[in-house]
């Protein structure tokens, strides 16, 4: 690349001399370009100085119309500022009676409307100051004195609209003037010139600084434009002493320069071209057709090169071809030129130079052909082969080698380093490595090495004398595999007498132990069998034990209440109802407990039939009115008319006036509970909310599991069973429903009860046959039939 620089500026030397042998020849008549440089370099400042001009007068009309138009837009928003302000302050006194002028002036005041330096002052019936924004502004003058003694704002007001006036303390400013409603007199609006001009000032000075800029930028593009007219003057020279050295400097590189004419068809050649052909260099031109001639016919036609060029495709040519000698034989050359255009109008030349590589054409061909020998031997060779140089570079590789990396071709090219041609493959998994010898001093190893393909290798390393490195990597998968074979059947061999040992052992010691658990397993249910009618002869036992006194306890207190046999006193009134009420809590109690240890022992068949959810609801909350309306809470129910399932109604029953008490009982004064139906597909959901204290997410974990509460004693000092949800989620669980709870602590809860319609489900629990109703449904079938009331439901959380 050097030499083509080096012979375009020779060939553009050649051309510069011969210009101005022409020029200064008596029959040539000088180009009038050249006649034109004086003026020329006269003409240039001329411009540079009327543009400047031209530009300052255009910056100064500009800068003053756009101080024109920043005074009329602070005049126009100071006029919509002080018809906004005066209109809000008359509204919120008419609306609000506040007379306090100062919070009066900042609630009208718009938003952000004040923040470019303007200034407000509202004044009294007599004229005086009294309140301000800023509000740093001294207070208790005279409006009048503030804007100035000769400004007819105080007295024209709205007719006088925004006038430009100089302030008592002789500030030049724009102000207006409104009038307000009693006990406000008028408000004043002032925006000072220097704030209204602010912005103007900064872009003006903006813009003489990119004048300033542009004038240097100019100034200095005028004297680079001088400096460049005395270096060309001196390139001219120095043009002289580099075409001698170019000279010297093609012939001892054999070398040749060329000058292609591609308008009118001829070539320059130089001195040491015409040496390389062998040629007596008779004339300074030669033509087309004449070093066509010369080209090799198998090395293509110049002409094609002419017609690619005269396309603009390209600019540049980089061509190997051969040229007979003089003596016959032939020569190889390498051009190198490029497109020179000497000015946009001239036509274009072709300059470049040809080098003589007829030598390492001969080297490179003996060189192909011992590369393509030893190629051709290690693709012979079954090992994968490569050789690396001293300074780990590729210099060759076959092609078992390149698949056991998984190489692209683009990898495996000479001279890459072992890292760019590593990180393009796939590194085979070397899953074990077996180091057969290994000699450190002199660099060579031996190792076997499986990869992940389960395929073996034995590689040789080795280092080459000019510390290069080369590796042989030799398949030996069939020798391991047959000596895994053998191993493989000793080990079986050895395993199945093992494996029959330890199976009999094994077998001898499962039999025992089955007998053992056997045994414990009959011991194990005879006393669960047992423990279970222990239970369940308990529980009827304490039924009857604790029933039969409570019965006697709950009716004589009752017939204490309603005094039967004379009058009581107030206190032993109390204490009866007190009576009574321990009677019946404990009474639940009981029934809760007995009612669970059915449910567990699955001793609960339902009696299914049409049940209507609305009337089941309306029944439920009936149990829940009194204690409602005692805690003014409001109760709603959303339920549709049309809603109906196949369920036991005793059992739904007890869980929704279950839901509706707790509901009610956690929900505080004032509250409010909703109960509220959706059908689901083949399901009905129905939602019990309340306004309550929430149940936190530790609680609920709990929650549904039999004796477990969270909720702090009753008003009484008492606390549930326990047992309302666990017997509410059994009883559920048999209709194959499901309950679920969602509370926020402080918020409420939200019980979801989630049922099928029944269409496809068994009236019995599949699960469980033989089971019996509870003794509380059963107390509800006899209230109904017998027109009582439905006995109160207490259910804890």
């Amino acid at each position: 690349m050097i030499r083509a620089d080096a012979a375009e500026l020779f060939a553009r030397a050649d051309l510069f001399h011969q210009w101005r042998d022409r020029a200064s020849s008596p029959d040539t008549e000088r180009p009038s370009y050249l006649k034109l440089e004086p003026m020329l370099r006269l003409t240039v400042p001329c411009f540079i100085g009327i543009f400047i001009a031209a530009l300052t007068a255009t910056i100064g009309m500009f800068l003053i119309d756009t101080h024109d138009r920043a005074i009329a837009a602070a005049v126009d928003d100071l006029e919509l500022i002080a018809t906004a302000t005066s209109g809000d302050m008359v509204a919120s006194l008419d609306k609000s009676g506040d007379r306090d002028p100062g919070k009066t002036l900042l609630r009208s005041l718009p938003a952000h409307a004040l923040a470019h330096g303007q200034r407000v002052l509202v004044s009294n019936g007599k004229g005086l100051v009294v309140a301000a924004f800023p509000r740093q502004l001294h207070l208790g003058g005279a409006l009048s004195d503030s804007l100035g003694q000769s400004q007819p704002l105080t007295a024209l007001a709205e007719k006088a609209g925004v006038l430009r006036i100089n302030l008592a303390d002789g500030t030049d400013a724009l102000a207006i003037v409104r009038t307000l409603k009693a006990p406000f007199g008028q408000i004043a609006f002032i925006h000072p010139i220097g704030a209204v001009l602010a912005d103007w000032r900064n872009g003006a000075l903006r813009l003489a600084a990119a004048l300033l800029a542009t004038i240097v930028v100019l100034c200095s593009v005028a004297a680079a434009y001088f400096l460049q007219s005395a270096r060309a003057r001196k390139a001219d020279l120095a043009c002289e002493r580099i075409r001698g050295r170019i000279d010297t400097a093609l012939n001892r590189g054999r070398c040749g320069l060329w000058d292609w004419d591609l308008a009118r068809g001829r070539v320059y050649w130089s001195d040491s071209m015409y040496d390389l052909l062998g040629i007596d260099a008779g004339r300074a031109f030669l033509s087309f057709g004449e070093i066509n001639a010369l080209v090799h016919p198998h090395d293509g036609d110049l002409s094609q090169i002419a017609e690619v060029l005269a396309a603009s495709r390209t600019k540049t040519i980089d061509h190997t071809f051969r040229m007979r000698h003089a003596k016959g034989h032939w020569v190889w050359l390498r051009a190198r030129a490029e497109l020179v255009y000497e000015t946009p109008d001239a036509p274009a030349h072709l300059v470049g130079i040809a080098v003589d590589t007829s030598e390492q054409k001969i080297l490179a061909e003996r060189t192909a052909t011992a590369d393509m020998r030893l190629r051709d031997a290690l693709e012979a060779v079954s090992e994968a082969f490569v050789l690396w140089d001293k300074d780990n570079r590729l210099v060759m590789c076959n092609s078992k080698f390149q698949r056991l990396h998984n190489l692209p071709d683009t990898a495996i090219e000479s001279g890459l380093g072992y890292p760019e041609v590593m990180t393009q493959g796939t590194p085979p998994l070397v899953q074990s490595q077996i180091a057969l010898g290994e000699r450190p001093a002199t660099g060579a190893q031996t190792y076997e090495a499986q990869l992940g393909d389960g395929r073996w290798l034995q590689i040789n390393e080795r280092r080459t004398k000019d510390g290069g490195y080369v590796s042989v990597g030799t398949d030996i998968t069939a020798l391991k595999q047959h000596q895994e074979q053998l191993l493989e059947s000793e080990r079986r061999l050895t395993a199945t007498v093992a494996d029959l040992r330890t199976s009999r052992q094994k077998l001898e010691l499962q039999a025992q132990q089955l007998a053992e658990l056997a045994e414990k397993y009959l011991e194990q249910k005879a006393e669960a069998e047992s423990a279970s009618r222990a239970k369940s002869q308990f529980l009827a036992n304490m039924s009857h034990e604790l029933r039969t006194p409570l019965n006697a306890i709950i009716g004589f207190s009752d017939m204490m209440i309603e005094q039967t046999f004379g009058a009581l006193a107030p206190r032993y009134l109390g204490y009866s109802k007190d009576i009574k009420d321990s009677g019946q809590q404990l009474l639940r109690v009981i029934t809760d407990v007995l009612d669970m240890s059915h449910l567990e022992a699955g001793r609960v068949t339902l009696e299914k039939s049409e049940v209507g959810i609305d009337t089941l609801i309306a029944d439920a909350l009936e149990t829940v009115e009194v204690a409602a309306r005692q805690k003014s809470i409001t109760i709603t129910s959303q339920i549709a008319a049309e809603a109906k399932l196949l369920a036991d109604r005793p059992a739904l029953y007890r869980v929704f006036a279950a839901l509706l008490h707790n509901a009610v009982k956690f929900t505080p004064e004032h509250g409010s509970v909703n109960i509220r139906s959706r059908r689901v597909r083949d399901a009905l959901n129905i939602y019990v909310e309340d306004t309550g204290a929430g149940i936190t997410p530790e609680a609920l974990l709990r929650l549904g599991k039999p004796f477990e509460q969270w909720n702090a004693p009753l008003a009484n000092g008492m606390k549930g069973s326990g047992l309302g949800l666990a017997i509410a989620h059994s009883l559920v669980a048999l209709h194959e429903g499901t309950i679920r709870i969602r509370s926020t602590p402080g918020t409420g809860t939200t019980v979801l009860v989630r049922l099928p319609l029944g269409n496809a489900l068994p009236l019995v629990n599949p699960a469980v046959t033989a089971r019996r109703m509870p003794r509380a449904t059963a107390h509800y079938q006899l209230a109904a039939r017998q027109g009582l009331k439905r006995p109160d439901i207490h259910v804890s959380r």
